[in-house]
């Protein structure tokens, strides 16, 4: 009877049921021993833990929180989870019919009218900049935040930028006819070297993306 310790069992077996429903192990077995400040009581949290762990997967690889992210449908990939994918990005990249354009920016076309207006018609945090909407060969990406910021002061600091100034995201602009009025150079604002996906990228890769982001 005295070397029965009710607290030992009762923390062994907290521990245990921690372990069970959140897949810890060596974090909670350090925790546990911060809280105690016992050395001695590190194996047998150890084998509780261990121990949880293992009958815990035997019945569901999900934890408590992975099972929450699942419940209420939140856009998380698990790294440790596997997919065997065989298809294309093409397979899978259907828009539905209610769905709108794809909204882009092009590098030579459009005026601070037409971007400030996308721009208060759209929630993005950032736009795909391509050469035009008939090639829509990518050019770069540039950011909501930087656009805003960017065309707010050039109105403010540079003369002569008004709603019909054309912005050009290109290294070289063509000269402006007499009377035009003047032109916004965006090029520095632009990621030339986004994350990109085309249609025969395999889904493989696609998810390592995703999960990466």
């Amino acid at each position: 009877a005295d070397c029965i310790t009710p607290g030992l069992y009762a923390m062994v077996g907290a521990a245990a049921c921690l372990g069970g429903v959140t897949r810890m192990t060596v974090s909670l077995v350090v925790i546990m021993f911060e809280l105690t400040g016992g050395l001695e009581y590190i194996v047998p949290l150890m084998a509780a833990a261990m121990t949880s762990k293992w009958v815990a997967d035997a019945i569901g690889r999900e934890g408590i929180y992975d099972a929450h992210i699942r419940l209420n449908g939140y856009p998380f990939l698990e790294a440790k989870e596997e997919f065997s994918h065989k298809t294309l990005a093409m397979d899978v990249m259907r828009p539905r019919r209610s769905d709108p354009a794809l909204t882009v920016l092009t590098q030579d076309s459009m005026t601070v009218e037409d971007v400030e207006a996308i721009v208060n018609e759209t929630t993005y945090s950032g736009y795909p900049v391509v050469v035009s909407r008939e090639s829509q060969r990518l050019v770069g990406f540039v950011l909501r935040r930087d656009l805003v910021i960017s065309i707010e002061s050039a109105r403010k600091k540079q003369e002569g930028i008004v709603s019909s100034s054309v912005i050009y995201f290109t290294d070289h602009c063509p000269p402006l006819p007499p009377g035009s009025p003047s032109m916004l150079k965006l090029r520095s604002l632009l990621d030339l070297s986004p994350f990109t996906v085309t249609d025969q990228t395999p889904m493989e890769i696609v998810v390592d993306i995703f999960r990466k982001l």
